[in-house]
Formats: C-alpha cells, structure tokens, sequence
C-alpha cells in the first residue's frame, strides 16, 4: 500500500438540516442523502508525488442512508494541478490505497456503484475555518456558500461545533447554514442546509489522530 498524508480545510454539505442526523448515527432528514465536499490540501504527499497545495471536489448521492449503498460519486480536480497530482488525489478521494473503511472517502466510494468520470476544471475555493465562511465556485458544475447558522430571534451568529473522537472525517467539525447548486450529472439545489467546515488529516491508515 502507497504511503500518503493529506492535511487541509474541508467544506462540504449535504440535504439534512443544521443538525445531519447522520453524524449521530441516525437517518438522513430527508430518507436520501446528496451532497459534496471540497479539500484545499494546505500538506500533503502521495508516495513520492507533493499534493500542497491541491484542490479537489467530491459530489455524490444515494437513495437513502449511505450504508445502503447503490450510490453515485464523481470528482472534480483543479485544473492547475499536474498529471501525476491529479492521479494521486483521485486515489485518495476514491478511497483506494486506503485501509478497509478508513476514511469517508473510502466509504463513499465503496457505498457508491457508479463512479463517474474525474472533471479537470478550474475550482475557486474560499474557506475561512474560525470566521465559519466558504464559498465554491467551479464553472457549471458547482456554487455554494456557507456563513454562521443564524438565531431566529435576533440574526446574531450560533455557533456549534459536532465532535466525534473516533470519527473517520474529522474529529471537530463547525456547524454552518450553506447554500449550493449542483449541475451535470449528480444534480441538486440546496437552500440552508446542513453545512461544515473542519480541518483534515488523514493518512492510508485513517486519520491521523486515530494512529
């Protein structure tokens, strides 16, 4: 198995409300799950390949829960990285090279039947982790924004933090209130839905924290 390291911000959504029922073990909101996260990786290597400094998105969907399976998942890569980054970061996110179940991305990908084609297109991603802001930008494909939930008194800024010790995503992850757009091949339209921001660290063996 290749030895790599992928240190960086996340920010991904999904069709659940603030509180995914899913972090908890329980059943998505809505009884299917679509969404997509996006990885700006800040540290990073796949064998003998740097990834500093890649960018990479992942869109998928599923009938229902994502332990059900028969899902569909498809990548898009920065068109500023080289051949062999591109290579290296489809590995990762498509969960191979990677421990049975080890991160998220493996189980998205093993969840998923169909495994669409890599897109190479420019991504604009903005993400400011203690701020609670992002926005993705990838030219016919995807646009989302993420702030700080809300309070319905009074507009002033909640804050929530999901912390899962043992997690396979992340350990600590901001709650934030997104709204995206999806089109191709894996479409959707989510207005204030359940967002997060969180750092990543994961490594062929899961995530750093778990070793």
């Amino acid at each position: 198995m290749i030895e790599w390291h992928v240190e960086g911000i996340q920010y991904g959504s999904c069709n659940c409300d603030h509180a995914c029922p899913c972090q908890f073990e329980g059943l998505p909101n809505h009884g299917h799950c679509q969404g997509f996260d996006v990885i700006r990786v800040d540290r990073g290597s796949f064998g003998g390949v740097d990834l500093k400094g890649v960018v990479a998105a992942a869109v998928f969907a599923w009938p229902g829960p994502v332990f059900e399976g028969k899902g569909q998942m498809q990548l898009v890569v920065d068109d500023r990285v080289s051949q062999d980054q591109r290579h290296a970061i489809e590995q990762v996110m498509q969960g191979k090279e990677t421990v049975e179940a080890g991160t998220h991305w493996w189980v998205f990908s093993a969840m998923s039947d169909t495994i669409h084609e890599t897109i190479v297109r420019r991504i604009d991603y903005e993400v400011d982790l203690e701020a609670r802001t992002a926005r993705v930008h990838i030219d016919g494909i995807l646009e989302s924004s993420a702030e700080s939930i809300k309070s319905p008194v009074d507009g002033s800024p909640h804050r929530v933090k999901i912390q899962i010790p043992h997690g396979i995503e992340f350990e600590t992850a901001e709650i934030v209130d997104a709204t995206s757009k999806v089109t191709g091949v894996i479409p959707m339209d989510l207005d204030g839905t359940y967002g997060q921001i969180c750092k990543i660290h994961h490594t062929q063996e899961g995530p750093a924290y778990k070793i």
